[in-house]
């Protein structure tokens, strides 16, 4: 099967997607012929000009994000002959309900995200659901429009909250561009002979070690959480953890690492514990084939206060 990479470009309405997508399609290093299609989710007031292309084999559609089919882009697919899926997507729509629908051979190639520095903030702040479903799984975002010498720190912030990866642009109204390279300490000492991971950490400190296990593999730990029983492995194991709301109270889901534990079977659900463990980085059944944080308890004190807050927060 031929993969066909697709180059998914998101955002909310007027943040730049469309002059960016068209200043690339005009730039002969990204387009030397090859036969590309540009999928429309969003139209804005910008409109894509195929006469300033290099290559000429650029072929645009206009389609619409929530009806569209897994039939219907295979058929575009093979209509045009596509070797590369460029998408501009609507920004009121969730991400990954489209990717869902992408044909089994289209592969995300890239994905950047565009957001205006003027608006971003306000969409945080009444549609946060949709800023963080953007972020989480983008390659890159570019903050555009903002004035040169503009405090990029609440930008930094609203980026690594839902993506400790993404790469981060800042596009200035003088035609300047800049790198972030803001450092963000860890609020716990990983070099420590015991991590000391406290209640009001534990988001930070699960996605980090989930997002970079190798980092943590033989180091130990200790941290408050609730028991969860793991529904294959019954016997000797059981996954400490917590509650964690990502962007909303809508999106709360139980964040939890597998530890082997003797005397599993003796705890009951849900009830708060202290645990102190070594970790490892190895595969395990809850990673679906990938390397991920398997803990081993050395201690596991009942009894213990519930965290404060009972519900972590990226």
């Amino acid at each position: 099967m031929v993969q066909i990479p697709v180059y998914s470009f998101t955002g909310f309405l007027d943040s730049g997607k469309t002059k960016f997508i068209q200043e690339t399609l005009e730039d002969p290093r990204f387009n030397a012929g090859e036969r590309t299609l540009v999928l429309i989710f969003e139209e804005g007031e910008e409109e894509y000009d195929l006469s300033t292309y290099p290559g000429k084999n650029v072929y645009l559609e206009v389609l619409d994000q929530q009806t569209v089919t897994t039939k219907e882009l295979s058929a575009l697919q093979k209509k045009y002959k596509a070797q590369r899926i460029v998408a501009e997507l609507n920004g009121m729509q969730q991400v990954g309900d489209l990717y869902m629908r992408f044909p089994e051979e289209w592969v995300i190639a890239q994905e950047v995200m565009f957001a205006d520095s003027t608006t971003i903030m306000a969409y945080n702040a009444n549609m946060r659901n949709l800023v963080m479903d953007k972020l989480v799984g983008a390659q890159m975002v570019v903050f555009n429009r903002l004035t040169p010498g503009e405090d990029v720190m609440p930008f930094h912030k609203l980026a690594r909250a839902a993506n400790r990866r993404v790469d981060i642009l800042y596009d200035y109204t003088d035609g300047s561009t800049s790198f972030d390279e803001i450092e963000d300490p860890l609020p716990f000492d990983i070099n420590a002979p015991v991590i000391q991971v406290n209640d009001e950490d534990y988001a930070l400190w699960y996605r980090d070690v989930t997002e970079e296990p190798g980092k943590y593999d033989g180091k130990s730990v200790c941290f408050k959480g609730q028991v969860a029983m793991l529904r294959r492995q019954k016997e000797g194991m059981f996954a400490p953890g917590r509650f964690v709301m990502t962007c909303c109270a809508a999106d709360i889901q139980f964040c939890g690492i597998p530890c082997r534990y003797a005397a599993a079977q003796s705890l009951s659900p849900k009830e708060w514990v202290m645990v102190t463990a070594k970790i490892t980085a190895e595969k395990h059944p809850l990673y679906k084939g990938e390397i991920g944080p398997v803990l081993t308890a050395m201690k596991v004190e009942r009894g213990a206060q519930p965290a404060d807050p009972d519900v972590a927060t990226f």
